[in-house]
């Protein structure tokens, strides 16, 4: 039997799809992962982040560290993620 997931739809009717197939974080040592976990971050939208107005506002954390920071801005947010990778590509190996 294949594997499904469960998900609700409006008005209490369930549906059955398939799983997704899943894949590792670890990449194979002879290709380096398009999409590395030290790369990985939790982006939060509170509820009046208005995205069409360029409103965000949240919370950011970066997974592997856990450091993470509230804000108010898209600019507040990329610097965040900018500071946070320039920081990983400088740490000694």
């Amino acid at each position: 039997m294949q594997d499904t997931m469960l998900w609700s739809q409006p008005r209490g009717a369930l549906a059955y799809a398939p799983i997704p197939q899943e894949y590792s974080m670890v990449p194979p040592a002879d290709h380096p992962a398009p999409l590395s976990v030290t790369r990985t971050f939790v982006v939060q939208l509170r509820a009046d982040t208005v995205v069409e107005q360029g409103h965000l506002v949240g919370r950011v954390e970066h997974v592997v560290s856990g450091q993470a920071m509230d804000f108010e801005a898209l600019e507040t947010l990329l610097a965040f993620i900018a500071r946070v990778l320039r920081a990983e590509r400088e740490r000694p190996v």
